[in-house]
Formats: structure tokens, sequence, C-alpha cells
């Protein structure tokens, strides 16, 4: 998705290729970054994420991107693309809550709690607007203007953050179901040394270039 402003709109020249703002979005579902979890007597089981993602092309606002900033879904390029759209815009669904730099490593981009979803900025140069294609420039890690609050913690959705419940193979689900079956997310480290007091099941994730963590510092439910 191009946006609109001191960047031209797709397919118009303004004296040669200037670079268009390509937005990515990344809806985030299940526990964030885990593939697999080795319990205390060695063996491991594994766990998935699931994430949709799809480039766009249109949009009203300007090509920066700041704290309080809203979007919504792109018609041009549904199910899955979004645009920069004015809060008040009838079309307008999250906020964005933090804006960050862009990384080639998805796991390295870690949006604070209560972010429902990510958006992923790309630029793309030429007047093509290739939605497939482009350079991570920024990332923006949005809320959702309704009271459906997937990423909040505890919720079953978005990333994994303190407060969040896990399956015994790591698998982010709600914690309104997990009473009995499933563990209670107390910190997210790098070193299972640094659990707080309380954990009775760390689980440590297979290795991912950029993850802030790879300890889930968990207990029964």
């Amino acid at each position: 998705m191009a946006t609109h402003g001191t960047t031209p709109p797709p397919g118009r020249r303004q004296g040669g290729c200037l670079p268009t703002l390509v937005i990515l979005a990344v809806i985030l579902g299940l526990a964030y970054g885990a593939s697999k979890v080795f319990d205390d007597s060695g063996s491991t089981s594994s766990s998935s994420s699931s994430s949709s993602s799809s480039g766009g092309s249109g949009g009203d606002k300007a090509s920066s991107w700041n704290v309080g900033d809203c979007g919504g879904p792109d018609p041009e390029d549904a199910p899955d693309g979004y645009r920069a759209l004015d809060c008040g815009d009838s079309g307008a669904t999250f906020k964005a809550l933090a804006v960050m730099e862009a990384s080639i490593l998805p796991d390295a981009i870690q949006c604070p709690a209560g972010t429902d979803l990510i958006i992923q900025v790309k630029i793309s140069f030429g007047s093509g607007g290739d939605k497939g294609g482009g350079i991570p420039s920024k990332t923006v890690c949005g809320r959702n203007l309704s009271g459906d609050h997937p990423g909040d913690a505890g919720a079953g959705g978005g990333q994994l953050v303190k407060g969040d419940c896990v399956t015994d193979t790591a698998q982010e689900v709600a914690c309104a179901s997990a009473a009995g079956s499933g563990f209670k997310v107390l910190d997210l480290v790098k070193d299972a040394k640094q659990c707080p007091s309380g954990t009775t099941e760390p689980m440590r994730l297979t290795l991912a270039i950029g993850r802030p963590y790879d300890v889930i510092c968990a207990a029964k439910a």
C-alpha cells in the first residue's frame, strides 16, 4: 500500500522513479516465535505460529507513521492489506501504539502489550507499486479501535507477553480456557536462571535469531 502526501501515488511520475511506500500487514495469532519447546525430561514437542500477510497500495495519509496514527483495511488489497487513514475515517480500525524500525528478522520485532496486529511498512522503488516487494522501513504496532483486543494479556492472541497463557507445547491460548491444563507466563527471558520465583515450568525454545527471549517462565494456570 502506498501512503500519499510527499510521496506520489503508484502510476504517477514526478521527475523519475520515486520510492513508493508499501504496507505489509502481519496479523499474529499463536504464541509468537515458538517453534519447539523442551520439557524437563529433555523430550521435545512441536508448536507453530500463524500469520497472514499481503501488500497494498493506496492511502490518504502522509508517508510517515507516528504513535496515535490510524489505519484500516485496504479494499484494493483484500483480505489482508491495510492502508493509513485519519482516525475519524469510518474505515479506520486500528491505532498505532508504537512505531519501530523494521527488521528482516520477524522474531526481532517485539511490540508492547496490547498490540493486536503488526503492520510492516515497506518501500518499493519505481512507479509500479509492487505489493509483494520492497524494503522493510517501519513496523507499526496496532491496537484495534473496537472492543476486540486479542493482544491483551491472557486474551489468547497477539505476541506472547507476561500474563498470557500457553499449552505445554508453548502455543498461546486464552487464559479463560487454560485453567487446569495450561500454564501462565510469568516472564520471558534469555536464560532459565533468570526466571522469577514461582516458575514451575521453564520452557526453553529453539534458537531464533533476533528474538529477545529464549525461555518462557511458566507456572500452572
